[in-house]
């Protein structure tokens, strides 16, 4: 593969306008779909799963798509230094791939997600130290009653400390670009059903052997609304094994499942 001049600047900024498309494009794709399924289209199907008895205003809406437009700006940087980082050797990134075998595209996928669970985990709980949450994540928490659009919302410092994980993972773990699409992709529509603020998994999903290891919009919704508690990405682990589990969730997600009956 033939390197490009990566000190050329207008390289840097055509590529990270093209991540910052791509970017934008996903968070419009992916929330609006689920805003229009679960908000627009079939809104009365799914009334008795909502979390909360709040409307979802207009105003909201505006704060939250500016705020999700700068951490579009901060994944698209990150995105630009990853490829650089590639590019000059600094990465674990192949794109031959048969230089691995066929099951490690599906166990670097899944230890980048248990990485990522578990920086994200503790940088959480990070930011709910006073200081850093009246500074920096009181912004994403402004969204009290959370909707699909909320999954972006966060302060432009926030964002950097979520993007720097997937470059540091890079630098460890042999990935294919594909199980690298597959994880962002995994993370914007986990990231947009834990702030539906409409509960989608089956009844009694959190009883379930696989259902209970998954975070889904109820546990998330007691996030936003008792601050303190449920504070994993994609699994509960962390939360169950440090109790900080909410010990409303059982009931909150029975009690939300329930009433389709």
């Amino acid at each position: 593969m033939n390197i490009p001049d990566l000190s050329n600047p207008y390289w840097f900024i055509t590529t990270m306008l093209l991540f910052f498309v791509i970017v934008v494009g996903r968070y419009v794709l992916v929330s609006g779909l689920f805003y229009g399924v679960f908000y627009v289209w079939y809104p009365g199907r799914w009334k008795q799963r909502k979390l909360s008895n709040k409307p979802y205003t207009g105003v909201q809406f505006k704060r939250e798509i500016s705020w999700s437009m700068f951490t579009a700006g901060i994944f698209s940087l990150t995105g630009t230094i990853i490829i650089f980082l590639w590019q000059k050797g600094f990465t674990k990134i192949y794109t031959d791939i048969h230089q691995y075998a066929w099951w490690w595209l599906p166990v670097s996928l899944c230890i980048s997600m248990m990485i990522d669970e578990s920086y994200y985990y503790w940088m959480h709980r990070l930011l709910h130290n006073p200081k850093m949450f009246k500074r920096i994540h009181r912004i994403h928490h402004q969204s009290n009653i959370t909707s699909p659009w909320t999954a972006f919302a966060f302060h432009p410092v926030e964002g950097l400390m979520l993007s720097v994980i997937l470059p540091v993972t890079l630098m460890i773990v042999p990935m294919h670009p594909f199980v690298i699409l597959t994880q962002l992709t995994i993370m914007t529509f986990t990231s947009v059903i834990n702030h539906l603020d409409i509960e989608i998994y089956p009844e009694k999903f959190n009883k379930h052997a696989i259902g209970r290891w998954l975070i889904g919009a109820t546990h998330h919704s007691l996030h936003h609304k008792q601050f303190k508690y449920n504070f994993g990405l994609y699994f509960t682990f962390w939360d169950k094994w440090q109790k900080t589990e909410s010990p409303s969730f059982d009931t909150t997600f029975e009690s939300a499942t329930e009433k389709r009956h």
